[in-house]
């Protein structure tokens, strides 16, 4: 009896324990829209010269794979980190952190670090210091970026020379006709902030230009940025070619969808991968 009652309960729950194993966390897709394996895609990355990993900042999903690629990495090249989240000025403590010459709570003193550090970007800076990896700071510092929104590249003029060490060499190039930049600056119409396209253009040649300056040939550059800075090959990427045409660089994008069994049109090429998460993924902070 017991076990025809047993029976009848699977019977019942059948339904819902498939639909919770065809549940998943995220489906990863090509530029074209379509599905891939984790597994292939890193056959892929391990080939490459830079990886640019554009994560949702407060994405859980995001920094998990950043970290799983990171793994995986690893085992196949030798390997140099970089991140947006880390400012070029802060690169003394962060070494001193990687060497073992601060503690975690000195570099938390020390530098600026993001208020989701802890959960989100601590993991990859330890898997740095665990294998002795270069973790290269790239960002420009911040007030540098609010003097550009304020007041163009030429504010960047009146920095002191050790602060221009921090940033990417003057005079910035600028395309104010690439799409992204083009996206910003309408949706900035309305705030009447003409700059704040040149101050996303600092920080994407600041970026590019510590990055290349710390690439070297044979090993893999990962370096981990807000998606929207190197989305459509352009940002990050654009300025990266610049410096070096023949770059072999991959990226990758992070976008969120109600539902995630097909990419959105929206979403259709704006990476060489695409991490698609559900909408109502639980968020960091």
């Amino acid at each position: 009896m017991k076990k025809f009652a047993l029976i009848i309960v699977f019977g019942m729950l059948a339904p819902y324990l498939l639909l919770a194993q065809n549940k998943p966390a995220y489906v990863l897709y090509n530029a074209k829209g379509k599905k891939l394996t984790y597994g292939k895609m890193i056959k892929t990355l391990v080939k490459q010269d830079v990886v640019l990993f554009g994560e949702l900042h407060n994405n859980p999903i995001s920094h998990w794979l950043e970290l799983e690629v990171t793994k995986s990495c690893l085992s196949a090249r030798e390997l140099v980190l970089g991140a947006e989240m880390f400012e070029q000025d802060n690169q003394p403590a962060l070494n001193q952190y990687l060497n073992g010459k601060m503690t975690g709570k000195g570099l938390d003193s020390a530098a600026r670090l993001w208020k989701n550090y802890k959960t989100d970007y601590a993991p990859l800076v330890n898997l740095a210091k665990e294998n002795k990896l270069k973790f290269i700071a790239t960002n420009t510092p911040r007030k540098y970026a609010i003097l550009v929104s304020k007041g163009g590249f030429e504010s960047l003029d009146k920095l002191t020379a050790e602060e221009k060490t921090w940033i990417a060499p003057l005079p910035i190039l600028y395309d104010a006709e690439l799409p992204g930049y083009v996206k910003m600056l309408k949706m900035m119409e309305e705030h009447k902030m003409p700059n704040m396209a040149k101050a996303q253009a600092i920080k994407d040649a600041t970026m590019a230009y510590f990055l290349y300056k710390n690439f070297k040939p044979g090993e893999l550059f990962i370096h981990y940025n807000g998606s929207y800075h190197s989305e459509y090959f352009e940002g990050i990427s654009w300025y990266l070619k610049k410096s070096n045409p023949n770059l072999k660089i991959t990226t990758i994008a992070t976008v969120s969808q109600d539902e995630i069994n097909s990419l959105l049109p929206e979403h259709v090429g704006k990476a060489d991968y695409i991490i698609c998460v559900e909408s109502d993924m639980t968020t960091t902070y």
